[in-house]
């Protein structure tokens, strides 16, 4: 199988979306509050829900629509699942993130300010 290649963002979505999926809380708001807190970042809904459109367009995630809740009026929550294949996705990123920092032989100095 052909490699995917990810962005960042999107890799921090189905990296996010993986570990809330353990508790079944990968959905859309759950995932945006997630990177906001985890990352510091302001990322909003829509940014979000394209994300998980590109991923399961990718065939990384797939979604089924969860039951109707009362706090969400009846609503039900689209749920996301990390698929076989963004999982070994996943994997390969983490161990070439790994094997580059090994290689680092001196720890980062924090940058100057200027």
């Amino acid at each position: 199988m052909k490699r995917t290649y990810l962005g960042e963002f999107e890799e921090v979505v189905l990296l996010t979306a993986a570990v809330l999926g353990l508790q079944n809380q990968a959905y859309g708001v759950a995932i945006t509050h997630a990177i906001n807190e985890e990352t510091g970042r302001s990322v909003r809904l829509n940014q979000i829900h394209a994300a998980l459109q590109r991923l399961e367009d990718k065939g990384m995630v797939k979604s089924s629509m969860g039951d109707p809740t009362p706090e969400r009026g009846g609503r039900r929550k689209r749920l996301f699942t990390v698929t076989a294949y963004g999982q070994r996705t996943l994997q390969e990123i983490q161990v070439v993130r790994s094997n580059l920092w090994d290689r680092l032989q001196a720890p980062l100095s924090p940058a100057l300010s200027v």
